[in-house]
């Protein structure tokens, strides 16, 4: 079984925020599914699905993003779920908006829900990193304020397609293996 974990913070209020995106993509991959119930479980809402016959088990911790492990570590524990079959899907500071990369392992450049995983599970997982880009230089708080914002209508305009690819990129995981959908995920689009 894989778990797809994807990070954000509970509440209407930062639903559609860029550090949300997490929570988003595995919200389409439950709709992609149909009648899929999560339930409160794990600190976090779970469900378990088949993507093209595999058994998948989806995670959105609701501990906030800084304590994303509390949520993780003990569905891992629970199903014995090795880090190398946890996909974290979360956003990305260091990757232009839109983009979208498979990796494994790594730091967790300063993403605090993957730091908060990596203390508790070590830094073996898988990661599906969806870029939002720095903040622009007239921007007036931090990074941190950045990431708690809702996208620019620019960007609104074309996150539903990025979280397609993103759900996208999951089920080839899922499907085909890591190595296949890095390969698949990781060219660069044409711009």
């Amino acid at each position: 079984m894989i778990l797809v974990v994807g990070l954000g913070n509970p509440g209407p209020r930062y639903a559609e925020t860029r550090h949300n995106l997490g929570f988003r993509v595995v919200d389409r991959l439950a709709d992609r599914v149909g009648g899929v119930v999560f339930r409160e479980r794990f600190r976090g809402e779970f469900a378990t699905v088949e993507l093209n016959g595999e058994s998948v088990a989806l995670l959105k911790p609701l501990t906030y993003m800084n304590e994303s492990g509390r949520s993780v570590q003990p569905a891992a524990q629970f199903f014995k779920i090795p880090p190398r079959s946890i996909l974290l899907v979360h956003d990305e500071l260091d990757l232009p908006f839109a983009e979208i990369r498979l990796k494994i392992g790594g730091g967790d450049a300063g993403n605090r829900g993957v730091r908060s995983v990596c203390q508790a599970l070590g830094n073996d997982t898988l990661r599906l990193r969806i870029g939002i880009g720095r903040p622009p230089p007239d921007f007036p708080g931090s990074p941190a304020d950045f990431v708690l914002q809702a996208f620019a209508p620019a960007e609104r305009a074309v996150i539903d397609s990025v979280i397609d690819r993103a759900a996208d990129a999951v089920t080839l995981v899922v499907t085909r293996g890591i190595e296949v959908a890095m390969n698949a995920t990781n060219q660069r689009r044409a711009r």
